[in-house]
């Protein structure tokens, strides 16, 4: 059993920046950063190998966020710059405990664990 807790949503102005962290309690290989707007699906945000060597990002995002990881201490983060109103959605923390998976890093069914999701509010 993994758990999963999210920290450092909240509201800001476009243009500017936030930081989220994803503490893992548990063993978790491959991370992820996901994100839900109201009436919207869960849509693919950013996602990190074990070794933080390999990342993938959502073209939306590409170039003004960073996922990171920092294996000491079991944590990811997501670093946001450049903020845009479309970026208002809850953010939700995703991993996968098996070694390899069949599906792409981006599909959600491939997760095993989420946490319970942070709010990001985005204003114009």
């Amino acid at each position: 059993q993994v758990q999963l807790v999210e920290s450092g949503g909240g509201l800001v102005q476009a243009g500017g920046s936030l930081r989220l962290s994803c503490a893992a309690f548990g063993r978790t290989y491959v991370m992820g950063w996901f994100r839900q707007a109201p009436g919207k699906e869960r849509e693919h945000v950013a996602t990190i190998s074990l070794s933080g060597i390999t990342t993938s990002y959502a073209g939306s995002v590409k170039g003004r966020f960073t996922i990171s990881r920092d294996n000491a201490k079991n944590t990811i983060y997501l670093q946001m710059n450049s903020l845009k109103p479309e970026d208002t959605a809850i953010y939700y923390c995703a991993a996968i405990t098996r070694q390899t998976v069949p599906t792409p890093w981006s599909d959600s069914a491939g997760y095993d664990y989420w946490g319970q999701g942070t709010q990001v509010t985005v204003s114009s």
